[in-house]
C-alpha cells in the first residue's frame, strides 16, 4: 500500500481541539460532523477527528490545575489499548469503541480522525499488561525514560523490545476495525526523544499491516527541516510549528516557516501549518472566545496556508459557524489552490510585505499573493522580472481577478500593484491566455 496514494491533496477537515481541549464527547463530534456534511463538505472538507484524551474519564474537571490530570483514570482493554470512554461516547461501550461513531460519520460521506500519544499507557506498562500477539507484557516493551514534557499518559517505546512493533501492529488492527481513516500521533514530530524517529517508522509499518487506509499527521512541531526526507517517507503530514493560535506575531512567524519547507511539498507529503483557529474557539481551556485574528488576518492565514497548499483543520465550533467565517472558508476559487496549484514559492519577504507565486496545474493560470506584514496599509507593487516567468515580460493586457473580493480587471500597466489593508493580503488569478 502506498501512503502516497490516498493523500494526493492536503487533507482538509476538523478537529476537535481548538474548542474542546479534552473535553469533547461523542453528540459533539456528531453535531459538528452534520454541519460540515450539509455545508462545507461540497468544498472539500471531510475529516472529522477527535483530538486528545478520548479515552479519559473527568476530563476538563481540573483545568485549573491541570491540562491533562495526571494518572487519571482511562478506558482501556486487556491487550493494554487505550478504548474510548464511555461516559463521553456511548456507543464506544460493550467493546464496540469508535466504530459506531466512525459508522455516523461515514454515513454522512465524512472521514473519520483520531489523535493518539506515541508509546503505550503508564498505567499497561505498571499493572504488566497483556500485548497481542506477543507473550512480552507492557512493562516489557515500555521505555521509562522516554516521557512525553506535557502529557503524563504514556511511557516511549523500547523500541529493540520483543513485541513493541506487535504492539503497534494491534493498535492499529483495532483502528482498522474501527473505520479510521486519519491518525494524528502526538509527540512524535519534533523528536522530542530518540525512539521518536523509529517509533515513526513503527507506526508506518502498522498502518501498512493493517489493511486500511489511513492519513498519518505527525505532531507536534516544529518538524526538523533537515529530516523532511524521514517525514516523506513515512507520514503524510507533520507539523511545522508548535501550537497555533490566533495570535499575529504567530501567523507572521508562519511566513518564514512556510518558505524554509516550500521545496518539500508534494502528493502524499505536506508540511502542516496546523489548525485554523476560526469561528469561536477555546471553551475547553477556559476561555470561550471568537477568533482574535481581524477579517484581513484571517484572509492572510487562509491565504498563506491555501498558497502553500497546507492541510486545512478548522478550530471552530461548526454549530456557531457565522456568516462570515462561513464565506471564508467556502470560497471555491482560493481552496481550488490546494488542489489544482503546484510550485508554489515566496519570491520576496522583508518585515513590511511578503510575495507568493504558483501556477495552476491547467497550464493557463497564475497566482500570486501579497501580503501586508506590516502596521500601515501600503501599496505593494510585483514586477515580472521578480516572479521568474520566462513566458511574460509584462502584466499589461493580462486578466487579473482578485480571488477574495472577485474583482476583475485587466491591467494596464507592466506591473502589479496592489493596495493591502494592515495585516491583509490579496491573492490575484492572471490568466495567461487572455
Amino acid at each position: 500500500m502506498n501512503k502516497n496514494s490516498y493523500a494526493l491533496t492536503p487533507p482538509m477537515g476538523w478537529n476537535s481541539y481548538d474548542y474542546y481541549d479534552t473535553t469533547v464527547t461523542e453528540d459533539r463530534v456528531k453535531a459538528n460532523a452534520d454541519v460540515m456534511a450539509a455545508r462545507l463538505k461540497q468544498y472539500g472538507w471531510e475529516y472529522v477527528v477527535v483530538d486528545i484524551q478520548w479515552y479519559a474519564y473527568d476530563t476538563g474537571s481540573k483545568r485549573d490545575k491541570y491540562q491533562y490530570i495526571p494518572f487519571g483514570k482511562v478506558e482501556i482493554d486487556e491487550y493494554s489499548r487505550l478504548l474510548p470512554c464511555p461516559d463521553r461516547f456511548p456507543s464506544a461501550a460493550g467493546g464496540q469503541g469508535f466504530r459506531p461513531l466512525a459508522d455516523y460519520v461515514h454515513s454522512l460521506g465524512l472521514k473519520f480522525g483520531i489523535h493518539m500519544m506515541r508509546g503505550i499507557p503508564r498505567i499497561a506498562a505498571h499493572n504488566h499488561m497483556k500485548i497481542k500477539g506477543t507473550t512480552a507484557t507492557a512493562g516489557e516493551i515500555a521505555d521509562p525514560y522516554s516521557i512525553c514534557r506535557w502529557n503524563p499518559d504514556m511511557y516511549g517505546l523500547d523500541v529493540k523490545a520483543d513485541g513493541a512493533q506487535q504492539y503497534y501492529d494491534s493498535l492499529f488492527e483495532l483502528y482498522a476495525r474501527w473505520g479510521v481513516d486519519f491518525v494524528k500521533v502526538d509527540d512524535i514530530c519534533r523528536h522530542d526523544m530518540p525512539s521518536a524517529k523509529i517509533e515513526t517508522e513503527m507506526i508506518h509499518k502498522a498502518i501498512k499491516r493493517c489493511g486500511r487506509p489511513m492519513v498519518l499527521s505527525l505532531s507536534p512541531g516544529p518538524a526538523l527541516v533537515d529530516q523532511a526526507w524521514h517525514y516523506k517517507k513515512h507520514a503524510n503530514m507533520w507539523r511545522i510549528t508548535d501550537d497555533f493560535w490566533d495570535n499575529w506575531p504567530l501567523l507572521k512567524n508562519m511566513f518564514e516557516r512556510c518558505e524554509m519547507w516550500q521545496d518539500h511539498v508534494a502528493p502524499g507529503c505536506w508540511p502542516d501549518c496546523d489548525m485554523l483557529p476560526l469561528g469561536y474557539i477555546g471553551k475547553g481551556f477556559g476561555q470561550e472566545r471568537y477568533t482574535n485574528f481581524s477579517r484581513d488576518e484571517q484572509i492572510t492565514m487562509m491565504t498563506l496556508w491555501c498558497m502553500f497548499r497546507s492541510p486545512m483543520m478548522l478550530g471552530a465550533e461548526l454549530t456557531r459557524l457565522d456568516e462570515w467565517t462561513e464565506s471564508l472558508i467556502t470560497n471555491s476559487r482560493v481552496l481550488r489552490l490546494l488542489s489544482h496549484s503546484c510550485g508554489a514559492r515566496q519570491i520576496m519577504r522583508d518585515d513590511q510585505q511578503a510575495v507568493w507565486i504558483s501556477d495552476d496545474t491547467d497550464g493557463r493560470n497564475i497566482y500570486v499573493a501579497v501580503f501586508n506584514l506590516s502596521e500601515e496599509e501600503r501599496s505593494i507593487t510585483v514586477r515580472t522580472e521578480e516572479l521568474e516567468l520566462a513566458d511574460i515580460d509584462s502584466f499589461m493586457g493580462y486578466r487579473v481577478e482578485e480571488l477574495w473580493s472577485g474583482d476583475t480587471a485587466v491591467c494596464r500597466d507592466a506591473d502589479l500593484e496592489a493596495v493591502v489593508p494592515s495585516h491583509g493580503a490579496k491573492l490575484f488569478r492572471i490568466d495567461l491566455t487572455a
